[in-house]
């Protein structure tokens, strides 16, 4: 992450293992990169849960990020985030990447609640979520992406 933060593809690709492209050095994936390299300063134990690169198998091709957006709260509630690279958009990654990140958390004992929030316009990210059982429970406003619908399933 912090090679990305300094738009070191080469150096971050050789962490990865894998080959990065310049999606990952935007500045909305670097302020994703940015917000998690400070979460895992005030509390390396979170790692496990944090943004991580997502490869397809078995061509091998790097497909987006995806994570939770830290350990599960008190409460049990753990937050997930995913993003495709606009070329293997609309190729079914997104789902797989939902898909995933809810079967860990229900294998999680401590994790009761799932929640995703998604911008009220971003008719791909809605459609990605139908089918999972997730309710919308509410709105926030988000200082990065403003205004964001909130949806929740029980685990």
């Amino acid at each position: 992450m912090s090679a990305l933060l300094k738009d070191d593809l080469d150096r971050a690709s050789a962490v990865a293992g894998v080959a990065l492209t310049e999606y990952f050095v935007t500045d909305k994936a670097k302020w994703v990169w940015q917000y998690r390299v400070n979460q895992l300063a005030s509390n390396p134990g979170c790692a496990g849960w944090l943004t991580q690169i997502v490869v397809a198998e078995p061509e091998g091709a790097v497909v987006g990020y995806a994570g939770f957006h830290g350990p599960p709260d008190e409460a049990g509630m753990v937050e997930l985030g995913y993003s495709v690279v606009p070329v293997h958009r609309r190729q079914g990654y997104a789902r797989a990447m939902l898909t995933a990140l809810v079967q860990r958390a229900v294998a999680e004992a401590g994790v009761r609640t799932v929640r995703v929030t998604i911008s009220p316009d971003n008719a791909a990210s809605l459609a990605t979520i139908s089918g999972f059982g997730f309710v919308k429970v509410g709105e926030q406003w988000d200082e990065e992406d403003g205004l964001e619908l909130i949806f929740e399933i029980p685990v």
